[in-house]
């Protein structure tokens, strides 16, 4: 039998109204009563009942994350900001993978909402109508990290993917290079398409140059698939001098596709990776990468999400988090 808030009324000689208050914590209880509470709930091993708590206060200090992949270092990293402001603003986490599933996504959402989560957090890739209808009719908030809609409506924390991308392929324009390899994720993702990939193309228009087709590989966030896309660009006769590679994992896939057939980076190919994640260190050469920073995404969504759970006032729904390229041994001086 579990022990109840009834057991350690009676063990402790006080009321229930009085355990209650010890509970949570208010300040209206004598130090020798809290103590004699305390001591009753020690003993019977008693733990309060989070989701009556929640009946009574409709709240249930528990936020949801729906997260594409669990095992990615990207999404892990902002996963754990998340997890660090939470738990300052003491709340629980449940987490999710969707496996970027338009069907999965909405299932969880909807059993996220079902456990009575007081908002949520969502990390996915292509945010359709349907998205945003579920999350219009949700009864809680909810923002997104690293994930855009179309049309701004529903609260994100992001940086200018945009303006990131026009900078790494313009310093790469500067360099000298004029047959620049772009290898990024499924296009129909506002990140990849409305986003990246116009920054790829405003730098060559700036420049004066024109886009090659065949230097635009579309890839699906694996290391498997940077290798596939850097041996097609090797197996053109006019082949690029360097690659913008959309996730740092599928600029490894490009580095060991370059390493694969005895040619060299960067004294071959130049490669710009995205996200600074620890792979960007643990390969070799290293990579030069675009900053993204995940683990601050997850914590200022975190902290977003608190202030509409709280009613606090919002003076902007869209955060642009800043964001820089860092240069290592992928690129030359």
């Amino acid at each position: 039998m579990n022990t109840t808030i009834y057991d350690v009324a009676k063990e402790a000689s006080v009321s229930m109204a009085t355990v209650s208050r010890v509970v949570n914590g208010n300040p209206n209880v004598k130090p020798a009563t809290r103590k004699k509470v305390l001591e009753a709930i020690e003993r019977l091993g008693y733990r309060p009942n989070a989701v009556a708590r929640g009946l009574a206060s409709k709240k249930t200090t528990t936020v949801g994350v729906i997260i594409p992949d669990i095992s990615s270092i990207f999404f892990a990293e902002l996963a754990r900001g998340i997890e660090d402001i939470a738990t300052m603003y003491k709340y629980n986490i449940i987490l999710s993978n969707s496996d970027q599933n338009k069907e999965k996504e909405i299932h969880l959402l909807n059993t996220l909402l079902g456990k009575q989560v007081d908002g949520i957090v969502f990390m996915g890739g292509k945010v359709t109508e349907e998205h945003i209808e579920e999350f219009k009719r949700a009864p809680v908030p909810i923002v997104l990290a690293a994930t855009m809609d179309e049309n701004r409506e529903i609260p994100s924390v992001n940086i200018d993917y945009e303006q990131a991308v026009y900078d790494a392929i313009s310093h790469l324009i500067e360099k000298g290079h004029k047959k620049i390899g772009f290898v990024t994720g499924p296009l129909e993702d506002p990140i990849n398409g409305e986003q990246k990939f116009v920054g790829y193309r405003r730098a060559h228009e700036d420049a004066g140059l024109k886009i090659n087709e065949n230097y635009v590989s579309v890839a699906d966030y694996t290391y498997d698939s940077g290798m596939e896309a850097m041996d097609n660009f090797l197996g053109l006769d006019d082949r690029p001098t360097a690659v913008f590679v959309g996730t740092d994992e599928m600029a490894l896939g490009v580095i060991h596709a370059v390493q694969d057939k005895g040619l060299s980076v960067p004294e071959d190919f130049e490669v710009i990776g995205f996200d600074n994640t620890r792979l960007a260190t643990m390969v070799r050469p290293t990579l030069s990468t675009v900053v993204q920073p995940m683990y601050d995404i997850g914590a200022v969504a975190m902290r977003l999400l608190t202030k509409y759970m709280n009613k606090e006032s919002v003076e902007d729904s869209t955060v642009v988090l800043p964001h820089r390229i860092q240069f290592r041994d992928s690129t030359k001086e």
